[in-house]
């Protein structure tokens, strides 16, 4: 995937990785160049068209994160990222997609992946259940409050045993 270059310095031989060169039809170069100067279009998605811009141009992924003002990791992630789908554009471009629609595809190319973020930490019986507590008056628990605050309803949450722990911030999220 990557050649290797190898350079002399004092007698030394310095092996250096070169990334692999990306190279764009004229229609992708077209897209690619609207998105660099778009001024409706999201920043980043700004940003990456024109890393792979710059790409093209031959530029390896140190210089692409110097002249973006971005990092090697990701020019790197996005060198990668456009390799992967770059048969898949040109098989759509053999295929006739209008320019719409290759338009759309290199957007989605540029676009953050879905990320499905950190796992539930309380199920939604328990949280049913927190929020029945914050139903009730705080005197049937014997609280000597008038209003369930978040770190009353906390208190009250784990004293059922609902949860095991439960910060107050959490507690207020559902209060609210």
């Amino acid at each position: 995937m990557m050649a290797r270059k190898t350079y002399a310095m004092e007698d030394k031989y310095i092996s250096r990785l070169s990334p692999t060169p990306i190279t764009l039809t004229e229609r992708q170069h077209a897209v690619i160049m609207s998105l660099v100067r778009s001024q409706a279009k999201e920043y980043r998605l700004v940003q990456r068209a024109n890393m792979i811009n710059e790409m093209a141009d031959g530029a390896n992924n140190q210089e692409v994160a110097r002249r973006t003002h971005t990092s090697r990791i990701t020019a790197r992630l996005w060198r990668r990222r456009w390799l992967a789908a770059s048969q898949r554009l040109e098989m759509a471009e053999k295929q006739g997609v209008d320019e719409q629609q290759l338009s759309h595809m290199i957007e989605d190319v540029l676009r953050d992946k879905y990320r499905s973020g950190a796992p539930a930490k309380f199920t939604p019986e328990q949280i049913v259940q927190i929020v029945a507590i914050s139903c009730e008056k705080p005197e049937d628990s014997q609280r000597p409050i008038s209003h369930w605050t978040p770190r009353e309803l906390a208190q009250e949450a784990m004293k059922r045993q609902i949860v095991e722990s439960i910060s107050t911030r959490s507690a207020g999220r559902f209060l609210k």
